[in-house]
């Protein structure tokens, strides 16, 4: 019904959003639970600057670039925001015990804390979005 709407758009945005940060609230509570286990990795969720590019490149003017052949990548292509996912990666570079453990607590406990504040922000847009309809409909 709202597909094509500034608002489905905008729900659809938050409704992915809150979903990466269910994703990395779990992420977020398997480094903690491993914070004591030799060799253990942590694991990070990148999201939020994919969907910037992607909701950026609808912004920029689109330049035609002629290209000498079709495997060749053209520089202003549209990148459709519904096409980004998610991005795990693990961290192979830092260590910060001698067990080869790299989880740091305090850094885990911070991002978790950053992750809630930022679900509760986007759960409350979601809430205000409705509420607008709500005074539409009234």
């Amino acid at each position: 019904m709202f597909e094509r709407t500034t608002f489905g758009r905008t729900l659809d945005i938050l409704e992915r959003s809150m979903q990466v940060a269910s994703v990395r609230r779990d992420v977020i509570a398997n480094n903690l639970a491993n914070a004591g286990t030799p060799n253990f990795k942590r694991s990070s969720i990148s999201f939020e600057a994919q969907l910037g590019r992607a909701l950026a490149s609808e912004q920029e003017p689109v330049i035609p670039v002629k290209t000498a052949d079709p495997r060749h990548v053209d520089p202003f292509r549209l990148r459709d925001y519904q096409a980004v996912q998610p991005r795990r990666t693990l961290d192979y570079l830092s260590q910060s015990d001698n067990n080869g453990n790299n989880v740091d607590y305090d850094q885990e406990v911070g991002d978790a804390l950053k992750n809630q504040m930022r679900y509760e922000s986007m759960a409350a847009a979601v809430g205000f979005e409705f509420g607008q309809i709500k005074k539409v409909l009234s």
